[in-house]
């Protein structure tokens, strides 16, 4: 029963922030964010690194950071990419929850999300906090700073 009752507050919670993008004029741009990061989601799990990127601005001012390490250009986020994730059994399946979108103004935003890989061996899992900019291409991330839990 209180997974029941956890599951609606939760359901709630969505559709009231929902509602609240709708209010403000937000939800066309909320709605393509949602779709860049479930488009990025998608092409990780068929293994495309190269469609995932598209979720990424191409620009030398695109940053991802990660512990602490600092990668710069899209290019070079790229290559991180192919060369930690070169095979389909490091990247399995990635599953992305908890999302929370804020629209900081008439073209940026920030998302923060939980993300998980669903592999074999193992599951890590953290979060991350993109912050999106509207370009020309449409809503891109333009710094991307992700965190891993510590392993159990």
């Amino acid at each position: 029963m209180k997974s029941l009752s956890l599951a609606l507050v939760l359901v709630l919670g969505a559709t009231i922030l929902e509602a609240a993008d709708e209010q403000s004029g937000n939800a066309p741009d909320i709605s393509e964010i949602r779709a860049v990061l479930r488009a990025q989601q998608d092409a990780w799990n068929r293994g495309d690194i190269d469609s995932f990127m598209n979720g990424y601005a191409r620009a030398e001012t695109t940053v991802f950071v990660s512990g602490d390490e600092v990668t710069r250009g899209w290019q070079t986020v790229r290559d991180r990419y192919l060369k930690k994730y070169n095979d389909l059994a490091k990247m399995c399946t990635l599953k992305l929850s908890d999302l929370e979108i804020e629209h900081l103004g008439p073209d940026s935003a920030v998302a923060l999300w939980r993300w998980e890989l669903k592999r074999a061996r193992d599951n890590p899992h953290g979060r991350f906090t993109l912050i999106f900019r509207k370009t020309p291409d449409g809503w891109r991330i333009v710094n991307d700073h992700t965190s891993a839990a510590a392993p159990p």
